[in-house]
């Protein structure tokens, strides 16, 4: 997983397998098409249709050209004196009958075959717009298709697959790479498509109009190819490049948008614009790279062209003299080879749009393909209604599976209804034995144990569903309090809401906003306070009336009277529930059932407050360094509060 997700972060698949590794990445995209398939089979159904007008309409030029030099010929015979009119038709392979129809059938032929031209480029036309529209419609479709998929895998991934990847080298690939991908299919793939339509159907037209003159074209088919594959492997890694450095930039963007008051607050402004400028050249760079790359691809494309062009003249031109093609067929001729020559044209349109959406295609599949390390095993089972019991069983975890164990043979048990606080240092293992107990992450050793059952024996949803969690960094989501606090139950009634929002000591402040509950938080919840936040998103937990309570440093945001009031809540609502507890302040402490002390990611001691105030030198330490200063701080915001009720 660790060299997965390495992998994953640096935008690609390095080494000379990444060009194979793309093309086989864009394919597995371009099979997303059959998810969309009524569109797609509409959208070249029409592509073939316009196609085929655009062919038949060389031949009717060739009618209106013949019909043309008929009449000229006709006329100019015809215009000779009797006796000599028919040794010139004679001489000239025709009848005094057929040169008669020339002339009375010309202006007729003519309206006829510009007729059909018209009704065939009309049908083009119809038939184009049906092809765009569809085509667009079908690539939306696997973008759409795209987004989700990724959203979703992102929603299942594990702890671990973040803590090594960035949130917007992670952006870019679900809206960036998808992008590109949606465009390859939307244009690249049907001018791909419309390119081997004409391509074959012009080659078997001209072998059959004119095979040795058609024998001059086909040599060029296989050098615009060999030039195709050339810049397709030359301009696929410029292009993963371009898309790892666009992420690079879109992190740092993400980055100071996100904490642009820590940088106005340590005035990182010109530090943050130059490591901006930075990426932003790096980009430029890259960019240029394959601008430059693209600069030469065009002439070289159009060379090839005007050399195949220059031999379909010369080669003509003598056919021509030797009296084995008319002007008519020559016409038609010289149309139909454009229709080759365009398509190479295109190519390093193609070129470009295929090289850049195999980049995308593989990092898009570099996420979906990722295996998450947290997930249900085969035949896991739905977790009951729990009644509380917590058990470590001798509980080692590493961090990527290497380095030095953050745990090391931690056991304990929490009975139910217990509550448990964890004191220890900053890095003592406090944060990491909670994220064990809903599956954030997995055990490297050991096994923890609910109500007997193993979490990794239990599905996800099912564990989780039953545990209630306010973390340390507290995460509101754009949209009302009320939608934030029923974030785990989207239908609950405004009643539990508004008790959920009581229990918290949430509801007084709600209710001094002008819309109460219907209040916008805005993005990050960043219209509320670092206190009323936290108190929001217990009201969320408590909201789930979970059997399993964990406040990772719940009230560290808030001030000793809200805190006050958060604790007399959560001492009414921890009963009957098994709740972990980390606090810095005293009030959990001394109400907690069992206190586990950890050092460097063991237990040290364990017990009561008491009983550790006689046995733990660590505890008593940091009880008289950290704790007991807030005692008296307690008392009085106690006193005060008893003043108000």
């Amino acid at each position: 997983m660790q060299g997965q997700a390495a992998q994953n972060w640096g935008g690609g698949r390095p080494g000379g397998d990444s060009s194979k590794a793309s093309r086989g990445s864009l394919g597995r995209a371009i099979r997303y098409l059959a998810k969309q398939r009524r569109s797609t089979l509409i959208a070249y159904g029409a592509l073939l249709i316009a196609s085929l007008a655009q062919l038949a309409v060389p031949q009717l030029v060739e009618n209106m050209t013949d019909a043309i030099t008929n009449k000229l010929m006709a006329d100019g015979i015809l215009g000779l004196p009797a006796q000599a009119q028919a040794p010139a038709a004679e001489q000239a392979g025709k009848t005094i009958s057929q040169l008669r129809d020339y002339q009375s059938g010309a202006e007729g032929a003519l309206l006829a075959a510009g007729l059909f031209i018209v009704v065939f480029a009309a049908t083009r036309g119809v038939f184009s717009f049906v092809q765009a529209y569809m085509a667009e419609k079908t690539s939306q479709g696997v973008a759409f298709d795209f987004r989700n998929e990724i959203f979703t895998k992102i929603q299942r991934l594990s702890f671990s697959y973040y803590d090594q990847n960035q949130t917007g080298q992670l952006m870019i690939r679900a809206t960036d790479d998808v992008e590109k991908v949606r465009l390859f299919i939307a244009q690249g793939l049907v001018l791909t498509a419309q390119a081997f339509i004409l391509l074959i159907g012009t080659i078997i037209i001209l072998l059959l109009t004119n095979f040795k003159l058609t024998l001059v074209v086909l040599p060029i088919l296989p050098v615009a190819l060999v030039v195709f594959m050339l810049f397709g492997k030359i301009s696929q890694p410029l292009f993963v490049e371009f898309q790892i450095k666009l992420s690079r930039l879109n992190t740092i963007l993400q980055e100071n948008m996100a904490g642009v008051k820590v940088v106005k607050s340590f005035n990182r402004e010109a530090l943050e614009q130059k490591r901006f400028d930075v990426a932003t050249d790096d980009l430029f760079d890259q960019g240029m790279k394959v601008a430059r790359t693209f600069s030469v691809l065009f002439p070289v494309i159009f060379l090839i062209a005007q050399v195949g062009q220059v031999a379909i003249l010369y080669f003509a031109g003598r056919q021509i003299f030797n009296g084995t093609l008319n002007l008519g067929e020559y016409q038609k001729f010289s149309l139909y080879v454009i229709y080759i020559f365009f398509p190479l044209g295109q190519l390093g349109f193609i070129i470009s749009l295929m090289a850049q959406a195999g980049a995308s295609a593989d990092r898009i599949f570099d996420i979906l393909d990722t295996d998450s390390d947290i997930k249900n095993k085969p035949g896991a089972i739905e977790l009951p209604e729990i009644r509380g019991k917590v058990e470590f069983h001798d509980v080692t975890f590493r961090y990527f599976h290497s380095g030095e164990p953050v745990l090391r043979k931690v056991s304990f048990s929490a009975e139910p209804g217990q509550t448990v606080a964890l004191l220890g240092a900053t890095g003592s293992g406090k944060t990491t034995i909670i994220n064990l107990i809903p599956r954030f992450y997995d055990a490297s050793e050991g096994t923890v144990l609910i109500d007997g059952h193993d979490v990794r024996d239990v599905t996800l949803d099912s564990l989780r569903s039953q545990i209630g969690i306010v973390l340390q960094e507290t995460n509101l989501f754009s949209g009302t309090i009320r939608d934030n606090i029923a974030f785990g139950r989207p239908h609950a009634s405004l009643e539990q809401v508004t008790e959920a929002a009581k229990a918290a000591a949430a509801h007084d402040f709600i209710m001094s906003f002008p819309e109460g509950y219907d209040t916008e938080v805005g993005e990050r919840g960043t219209t509320l306070s670092g206190g009323q936040k936290q108190r929001v998103a217990i009201a969320r937990a408590l909201l789930l009336n979970p059997s399993l309570l964990i406040l990772d440093d719940s009230t560290s945001s808030v001030d000793l009277m809200t805190e006050y009031h958060i604790q007399k809540a959560l001492d009414r609502l921890m009963k009957g529930r098994t709740s972990f507890v980390i606090a810095q302040r005293i009030t959990t402490v001394l109400n907690a059932d069992k206190i586990l002390v950890l050092d460097k990611g063991s237990i040290v001691a364990e017990g009561t407050h008491a009983e550790l105030m006689e046995t733990s030198p660590i505890y008593a330490e940091i009880y008289h360094s950290q704790l007991v200063g807030d005692v008296e701080l307690d008392e009085a915001a106690a006193q005060e509060a008893q003043k108000t009720l």
